[in-house]
């Protein structure tokens, strides 16, 4: 079929009977300053321009579908301030999709049918649509060091109106064409369902963005207390897992469908990094900062930053190559001309965004960059004796020449330091809540080495015990 020059050229494909509208890549805009994420030759941890990355990601769920311009480029800009490089954000929450700027996703609200429009130029009626605005974010992103871990379609969409795994192929191979070009793209199929749920069609989807866009790595986003590689981790569109370990407490913790981990992130971690073939995990979705536990009742207590740093210090010290944030106010981008808010935020966006947990994130990645990344292991033989339950839980993990053990609640530490380098280790203590290092001593190599961290004792009087070999 042939149709008029404009500067996007539009395809029809007909796709197992399926009319889709297939919409060019438009070069970036913007300087490109990232490369596409890969996996490291060990298959634990991400890789970019040859040099490890830290996946430090947030959760901007609504960023498309909330947001203008100027605010996008508000909270990318805080972001990138914090230390924050991957925000992960829903392509299409809703079948009934609407931007900020009134543009619909979908036609006849279709998941196989993206409304696309000639043109492309912003503030042209007709022209500037809903992928468009997608394009620009994903460009602007780019031009802050930020990479962009899209879910193509919200797994309420799948589970309402029925997608088929032809469908779901079809939309798949939109958007594995569109964007296979830009360098800050990750796929996040899945979106909060189990995958004993539609499997067809997530198999499907994952296998479509594999042959249409072979460059970007591809996860799946699963329910909560849920891990990716449950159902996937043999597939061969899973790059890597995930899993979402909010939003209960353990009391909350009942569902006999699930594992029972509790608060326990790091369980999900340690089950990951035993799998066979090796492939990196994370936590995408932690209990969110300022969501009350398990969502739905407010008047139960709230999740705190010193909640969410137990979250990310946990899973990664246990092997994790990186750690998702989310604060509830961003994640749904609460905005004062929303008829009601969710889960009980009070709070707008603008405010969310410095939350004491995003500001502290920030930390971890810095303790992690400050050491050799690629060498690091969990290795919870470091602690000599009460390694401990629940939030009295140590957690450590070391490189050749240093190790790092985390304790929530700054309770005493035994420690052996014989798996480390040298005759003596330097210790010293790391503050999660502002990022500052004290000294503490040099301490010849020992089996049992006794550490008692500042403070008293309680929840969130958090340290990690830093030891350098010498």
């Amino acid at each position: 079929m042939m149709m008029q020059h404009f500067k996007a050229k539009l395809s029809l494909v007909l796709t197992t009977g399926i009319a889709i509208l297939l919409l060019s890549h438009r070069p970036a805009t913007a300087q490109t300053q990232l490369a596409p994420l890969k996996i490291s030759e060990n298959h634990r941890y991400f890789m970019a321009n040859g040099k490890p990355l830290f996946w430090l990601g947030d959760t901007g769920w609504l960023l498309l579908s909330k947001l203008k311009r100027e605010q996008a480029e508000q909270y990318l800009e805080n972001r990138r301030k914090l230390g924050f490089n991957v925000i992960q954000v829903m392509v299409v929450h809703d079948n009934k999709e609407i931007n900020a700027y009134g543009d619909s996703a979908l036609v006849n609200m279709k998941i196989n049918s993206p409304r696309v429009t000639p043109g492309n130029t912003f503030g042209v009626a007709g022209e500037y649509d809903y992928w468009d605005h997608l394009d620009w974010l994903i460009n602007l992103a780019e031009s802050k060091g930020l990479y962009m871990a899209l879910v193509p379609v919200w797994g309420s969409v799948i589970k309402s109106t029925k997608v088929d795994a032809a469908q779901g192929a079809a939309y798949a191979e939109f958007l594995g064409k569109r964007y296979r070009t830009h360098a800050n793209i990750i796929w996040l199929n899945g979106g909060d369902l189990r995958g004993s749920d539609f499997t067809e069609t997530w198999q499907a989807i994952g296998n479509s963005l594999r042959k249409n866009d072979p460059e970007h790595l591809i996860t799946y986003h699963p329910f909560g207390r849920t891990q990716s590689s449950t159902w996937f981790h043999d597939a061969a569109w899973l790059d890597f897992n995930t899993f979402q370990s909010g939003h209960r407490s353990y009391a909350q913790d009942i569902d006999k469908k699930d594992k029972n981990y509790g608060e326990d992130n790091w369980r999900y971690v340690a089950e990951d990094y035993a799998k066979i073939p090796i492939k990196p995990t994370l936590d995408a979705e932690p209990s969110y900062e300022n969501i009350p536990y398990g969502l739905h009742d407010e008047k139960l207590p709230k999740w705190n930053a010193d909640d969410l740093r137990r979250y990310a210090y946990w899973s990664v010290f246990a092997g994790a190559a990186g750690f998702t944030y989310g604060d509830n106010d961003v994640m749904q981008f609460h905005i004062p001309t929303d008829k009601k808010s969710a889960y009980g935020s009070k709070t707008y966006w603008e405010q969310g965004m410095d939350a004491p947990g995003a500001q502290q994130m920030g930390y971890l990645r810095k303790l992690l960059e400050s050491r050799p990344y690629l060498e690091r292991i969990p290795d919870q033989s470091l602690i000599a004796a009460g390694q401990a339950e629940r939030y009295d839980r140590l957690l450590a993990t070391r490189g050749a020449k240093y190790a790092f053990i985390y304790t929530y609640t700054g309770r005493n530490m035994q420690i052996n330091a014989k798996k480390l380098g040298g005759t003596k280790v330097k210790a010293s203590w790391y503050n999660p809540r502002d990022g500052k290092t004290s000294s503490i001593g040099v301490f010849s190599k020992a089996a049992i080495l006794n550490f008692n961290p500042p403070g008293d004792k309680k929840n969130g009087n958090d340290w990690v015990l830093i030891l350098d070999a010498i």
